[in-house]
């Protein structure tokens, strides 16, 4: 059975605890020590408040489920204590050099970095784009004004462009941008509307290219206990593991 050290105890933590298939969560650490022991007391894992020695436990995979900061802080070390990554924070990967890198010492190393399809469907197919050509990747996002620190009456677009240009201006939005980036293999066009109407995160995902034409519109619930995480990013995680601990694979 895969073992799983988790760096990172809040919400999305807390759903992998609770909802974990076919792995075993050995370690814990949280820059909070009291999230860690709550959360070791559920599954029966070690709470860790020094990040040296959690690395030096004995498990196969860092589980980041914690924050962009914490990733690039955090990324390389795992790496070189031996562990496989699984990096929730992909908007880490915006900073190309930082990727690179990362990517590098993997090589180096003979470590793997995984990153869950978090808050979209479509990842898999979209692949495709590393091999064939995709003449159209346009991710429009639509949130409600509250969850961007604003107020506003009517529908409102806040930005168009690419998704590089989008990061400087919405850092909290990244994620998904650099997730559909890393799988297509190629740069995406960013629509950021602000509507009052809505009150779920909408991320419509407009594809054109040799294969064809694909439209993915994903409204996500929020998590059930912190309305500010999608419950679709955090799930994500969870079958990303289970995957990993079976003998088949299925999907591109």
């Amino acid at each position: 059975m895969l073992t799983i050290g988790l760096l990172g105890c809040g919400n999305i933590g807390n759903i992998i605890v609770k909802n974990h298939v076919g792995v075993e969560i050995v370690a814990l650490f949280d820059q909070m020590p009291g999230r860690a022991e709550e959360l070791g007391r559920l599954c029966g894992a070690r709470a860790f408040a020094n990040i040296e020695e959690f690395f030096n436990q004995e498990f196969d995979i860092v589980v980041e489920a914690a924050s962009v900061s914490a990733a690039h802080q955090y990324a390389m070390a795992a790496l070189e204590h031996g562990k496989d990554l699984v990096v929730m924070s992909v908007g880490a990967f915006a900073d190309e050099g930082f990727r690179e890198d990362l990517n590098d010492l993997a090589r180096r190393l003979g470590r793997r970095i995984y990153v869950p399809s978090g808050a979209i469907f479509g990842l898999d197919n979209l692949k495709i784009g590393q091999i064939s050509g995709i003449s159209k990747l346009l991710l429009r996002s639509t949130k409600n004004p509250r969850s961007l620190n604003m107020e506003t009456t009517e529908r409102t677009l806040l930005f168009s462009g690419q998704a590089n240009e989008c990061i400087r201006h919405y850092p909290k939005n990244t994620n998904v941008s650099v997730a559909l980036e890393l799988a297509a293999g190629r740069p995406v066009e960013v629509e950021l509307w602000a509507d009052p109407a809505v009150d779920r995160n909408v991320h419509e995902i407009i594809i054109e290219g040799d294969f064809g034409e694909a439209t993915i519109t994903v409204r996500n619930r929020t998590s059930p206990d912190n309305p500010a995480t999608s419950y679709l990013a955090a799930l994500s995680i969870v079958t990303l593991l289970k995957n990993l601990a079976e003998p088949m694979r299925v999907g591109t």
